[in-house]
C-alpha cells in the first residue's frame, strides 16, 4: 500500500517545526521587499517581516511557486519510495500557486499526486492541514482522507479584523478616499475569505467593538464551538491574540487553540495589526 505524504506550502502560517511534526512536507512563497526577494518563514521570521517594512516604508510584493519549482519536489517525493502525494494549496483566488502545481502535477505523475485548492489561508489552511495529517496517521484510505480535507474546505470560517487599510487599497478592496477616511478615523474593517478571496463584511468603529463583532459573528456561524480547534492569527501583536483568545475561551467555553503570526506572504496583503480567527460553521 502506498504511503500518504502530505504536501502544502506557507501559506498555512503553521511554524515549520510543527509541519515537521506532522509529517507535512512544504515549499515556500516568496515576498519581495526593496528589490530582495525572501522565502517566507525559511529567510524570513514573521517578526522580521513587520519590522523590516516598517523599516523600509514599502509595499512588498510576492511571488508564486512556479510549476519548475513543484515538479522538482514531486520528482523528488515519488522516486523516495512508494509515495503518492496531497497537496493542499493555498487558496486559487489570492495566488497562482494551485495553477503552478496543477502544470506540474500533470508534468510528473497525474494518478499518484492529488492537488486540491484549500479555497483558503493562514489558519483556515492550517487546520484543514491538521485534521488531514491527523486522518493519515489514523490509517485512513487516500480517498477517506480528501474526504476529511474537503469537509473541512467546505465548511471553514476565515472572519478577521483588518490591520492596515493602505494595504487593502492597493489591492483594490477599498478606495484611496476610504482608506484616507478609515485611517483618520480608526475605522476597523472586517473581512472574511469566501469562495478563496477576501471580501470585506463591515466597518465598525475602533478595535474593542471590532472584537466585540468578531465573537458576535462566531456566535452566528459557527457549530460546537466548544469542541473545535479554534485558530488565532495575528500580526505583530501576539498579546493581542491572547485576549481574543481569552474572550473566546469565556464566551462559548473552547478549551483547544492554535495560535500564529501570520507570515510575509499574507502579511503583504493585510499588513499588521490583523486580527483573523478560524472555526467551522453549521
Amino acid at each position: 500500500m502506498a504511503k500518504i505524504r502530505l504536501y502544502a506550502d506557507n501559506c498555512c502560517d503553521l511554524e515549520q517545526d510543527y509541519l515537521q511534526e506532522l509529517g507535512i512536507d512544504s515549499i515556500a512563497l516568496k515576498v519581495n521587499i526593496n528589490g530582495k526577494s525572501y522565502r517566507d518563514r525559511v529567510d524570513l521570521s514573521p517578526s522580521q517581516f513587520y519590522e523590516l517594512i516598517k523599516e523600509a516604508g514599502v509595499m512588498p510584493t510576492t511571488s508564486q511557486v512556479n510549476p519548475a519549482e513543484f515538479e522538482e519536489e514531486f520528482r523528488k517525493i515519488l522516486e523516495e519510495g512508494d509515495n503518492e502525494i496531497i497537496y493542499v494549496a493555498f487558496s486559487s483566488g489570492l495566488s497562482g500557486t494551485y495553477q503552478s502545481a496543477c502544470i506540474a502535477r500533470d508534468m510528473v505523475d497525474p494518478q499518484r499526486i492529488t492537488v486540491i485548492d484549500s479555497r483558503s489561508a493562514s489558519l483556515g489552511y492550517g487546520l484543514t492541514l491538521i485534521r488531514a495529517a491527523r486522518a493519515i496517521a489514523q490509517g485512513l484510505s487516500k480517498e477517506e482522507v480528501i474526504q476529511e480535507i474537503m469537509d473541512n474546505i467546505q465548511r471553514m470560517e476565515h472572519v478577521f479584523i483588518v490591520g492596515d487599510f493602505e494595504m487593502l487599497k492597493r489591492g483594490g478592496r477599498v478606495s484611496a478616499a476610504s482608506a484616507f477616511i478609515g485611517s483618520l478615523l480608526s475605522i476597523k474593517v472586517i473581512a472574511e475569505i469566501k469562495e478563496g478571496k477576501i471580501n470585506p463584511v463591515e466597518k465598525v468603529k475602533g478595535l474593542k467593538k471590532a472584537k466585540k463583532r468578531l465573537l458576535e459573528i462566531m456566535a452566528e456561524r459557527g457549530d460546537n464551538l466548544s469542541e473545535q480547534l479554534i485558530g488565532i492569527a495575528h500580526s505583530n501583536d501576539y498579546e493581542g491574540a491572547l485576549k481574543i483568545k481569552d474572550m473566546i475561551a469565556e464566551q462559548f467555553g473552547c478549551q483547544h487553540f492554535i495560535i500564529s503570526e501570520i507570515g510575509a506572504v499574507i502579511g503583504a496583503h493585510v499588513g499588521a495589526g490583523t486580527y483573523p480567527v478560524f472555526f467551522l460553521r453549521k
